[in-house]
């Protein structure tokens, strides 16, 4: 199979969907790709560093796109990028869809096959290819959240841990899955008070066994977090649901009863946010104010750490990469039901259920769909 691997264009996205070594486990599978120049520029990979990987350098997106048998990319395609996928080409990205209907109408319009990371399952019911950039987002989330916290940038004018004799900051999280878990890594090892919440009891359970009473577990209800997110200095934003848009927690009303100069990092921002408030922002101009709060909703946060971001995403990525080159698209999706379960568009037809009750598409399974063609 032909892979190509453009350079991202996202705003201040210097990811890469594959680094040398990668490239150079397909190359040894038989496998040609194709490399756009300077794609590796943010994990400081130079084209030569490809070249002896056994890739091909290519001057531009156009000639990767025109070419390949199988897009690999990092984040989803933006409209120059959709406008090349034809029908039949195979794109492996992140794509979360639910969001955004511009995209998934390009998707469909375009024939392409269409599988996203983010809804890749494992056989013990995780994200495995989402859970990496889960992991930076929640890490950089505490760190993003204390930058924000400080008086130039907008915010209270605290010290995430504080000092003796003064209160550190309250750390609100909601969702204590793998953003909550690592968000409160960085909290705690940082001496913030840290409040997680979360409608999981058994979630909850495995949370205080894990951390203890360096952190407060809440359940979920609407009066839990209504008090504790307008008591909160910053609110992290954790929520998902796989496939889903992201639902609503924080209300308008809640941002307008938040201390002045209190942050919110809303990381479900890829999913449509969890704050009514939230919109998409970008490292460019990552902050936004609401009723005297601090907003970062930058929707492509490990990018700002591409080196990190970039091999723990294709530690998880190129078995499935290969999985699909080795086997053909239809076949490996058809031995494997994870691997299935990322199929969002197949050649014209939504085949991701939340995307399809979300966006009023027909929903068709994977598995009918695949088998038919």
């Amino acid at each position: 199979m032909l892979i190509g691997v453009p350079k991202e264009i996202k705003n201040h996205e210097y990811r890469v969907g594959m680094a040398p070594a990668s490239v150079r486990e397909a190359v040894k599978h038989d496998h040609q790709v194709i490399v756009q120049s300077n794609a590796g520029e943010g994990i400081n990979c130079s084209d030569d560093d490809y070249r002896a990987a056994g890739a091909e350098i290519v001057d531009d997106a156009a000639e990767v796109f025109a070419r390949a048998d199988m897009i690999v990319k990092v984040k989803e395609p933006q409209a120059v990028e959709r406008a090349m996928l034809r029908d039949g080409q195979v794109l492996f990205t992140y794509l979360h869809l639910a969001p955004d209907p511009d995209q998934t109408r390009d998707l469909v319009e375009s024939g392409a096959v269409c599988i996203a990371y983010e809804t890749v399952t494992s056989p013990r019911g995780g994200l495995p290819l989402l859970a990496p950039m889960s992991k930076v987002a929640g890490r950089m989330a505490i760190q993003a959240g204390a930058y924000c916290l400080e008086h130039p940038h907008g915010g209270r004018g605290m010290l995430l841990g504080g000092v003796p004799g003064v209160d550190p900051a309250k750390v609100v999280i909601l969702g204590a899955g793998v953003v909550g878990t690592h968000a409160t890594h960085i909290a705690v090892g940082m001496g913030a008070d840290v409040w997680v919440i979360d409608r999981n009891p058994e979630v909850l359970e495995s949370h205080w066994q894990h951390f203890g009473r360096s952190t407060n577990t809440v359940f979920s209800t609407d009066d839990a977090i209504e008090r504790h997110v307008t008591e909160a200095d910053l609110v992290i934003g954790g929520v998902l649901i796989p496939g889903a848009e992201a639902p609503k927690l924080v209300t308008a009303e809640m941002v307008r009863n938040m201390r002045p100069g209190a942050v919110i990092v809303d990381v479900a921002i890829d999913q449509g946010g969890c704050c009514e408030t939230s919109r998409p922002t970008t490292h460019a101009e990552p902050t936004y104010i609401v009723d005297g709060v601090v907003h970062y909703c930058v929707a492509n946060m490990p990018g700002g750490v591409p080196l990190t971001s970039t091999y723990a995403l294709n530690n998880v990525t190129l078995p499935h990469v290969l999985t699909l080159a080795n086997k053909g698209y239809a076949r490996a999706l058809l031995d494997d039901p994870h691997l299935r379960a990322g199929l969002n568009v197949h050649r014209g037809r939504v085949t991701q259920r939340e995307v399809a009750h979300d966006l009023g598409y027909e929903y068709v399974d994977p598995e009918q769909e695949l088998a038919a063609a």
